[in-house]
């Protein structure tokens, strides 16, 4: 008797259970249903390519015979290949740290302006960002010009040696990073800036009230509480860096004698005036594997918090 109340008892919460697991069920097919559309849209824009630019890589120059993998065999070869793959690297990832840490340290000045200000400080320091790259790197082009460059012009009144920014590879590669981050700072400023603002100012009161300075403040909580958005953040900017094309098109075209070139820039080389279609497409595909592992160490670390939160 005792049993059968209990099973009585258990039937609705069971029923209840099943009930919730059938609507979620509902709700996610009707959701996946919705986006159908884009994911299609997607697929086409970039699915398609990504395998067309596999199959292009296995034919020979003419396009007419494949190949299989020679066009990576004699690229491996190629010490050239293996400076780009180093640039490219150190590129991107000198990029995104200096973009990480200005678009931080912006971030934290913009929240503490008071509310009335922040919106003409967001609205400036903006601009770089709204700016197209091309006509900004333009710009820049003027400034670092080797006969005309008001940087050295500002040095020769100082009575400061004269730098040749792009005839030199180490100044070139300079160059090229400074452009890379003042474009790309101020993403990272407001999505930083977005962060703080969800973080609780009860946290801040109460670190304040056990004495804790503003370097610890931003240390144990701000950190702690952003650590997902600067990951994200990070991820998105070093694909978008590690296939930037107009900076170092527009700034020194890869020069000089190659020493600035990265992957969108040589593979253009190779396909458009080398007329070698098939390995520039080779080249550009080695951007995948190594934007696939950062993804995958950066993405881990991110559901890893969210599972112990």
């Amino acid at each position: 008797m005792a049993d059968a109340v209990v099973s009585d008892v258990k039937t609705p919460a069971v029923g209840r259970r099943v009930g919730r697991r059938s609507v979620s069920r509902h709700r996610s097919i009707v959701g996946f249903l919705f986006a159908l559309p884009l994911i299609a849209v997607i697929a086409g824009l970039v699915v398609y390519p990504a395998g067309y630019a596999i199959h292009l890589a296995t034919l020979n120059k003419s396009m007419q015979h494949f190949v299989g993998f020679d066009n990576f065999r004699f690229l491996f070869k190629r010490n050239t290949f293996w400076m780009v793959v180093e640039q490219s690297c150190l590129f991107a990832v000198t990029a995104v740290i200096f973009k990480a840490v200005v678009g931080f340290v912006v971030a934290h000045f913009v929240h503490n302006i008071p509310q009335k200000g922040q919106r003409k400080w967001r609205g400036m320091l903006l601009v770089p960002w709204v700016i197209p790259p091309a006509m900004s790197t333009l710009a820049w082009l003027w400034l670092f010009d080797p006969s005309y460059s008001a940087f050295n012009w500002v040095f020769a009144h100082l009575g400061i040696p004269q730098v040749a920014w792009l005839g030199n590879a180490y100044w070139a590669r300079f160059c090229v990073i400074l452009v890379n981050v003042w474009v790309g700072s101020p993403f990272f400023m407001i999505m930083y800036l977005a962060a703080l603002k969800s973080v609780p100012e009860q946290l801040h009161e109460a670190a304040a009230i056990d004495g804790a300075n503003w370097l610890q403040k931003i240390w144990y909580i701000n950190l702690p509480m952003m650590r997902n958005i600067i990951q994200i953040t990070a991820l998105f900017s070093l694909i978008v860096t590690f296939a930037n094309f107009d900076i170092v098109k527009i700034l020194t075209n890869g020069g000089p004698v190659d020493q600035t070139h990265v992957f969108g820039t040589w593979a253009f080389t190779l396909a458009i005036w080398g007329n070698d279609i098939p390995l520039g497409a080779s080249v550009s595909l080695f951007m995948a594997p190594i934007l696939a592992v950062a993804a995958f160490f950066i993405l881990r670390n991110v559901r890893k918090r969210g599972n112990e939160a």
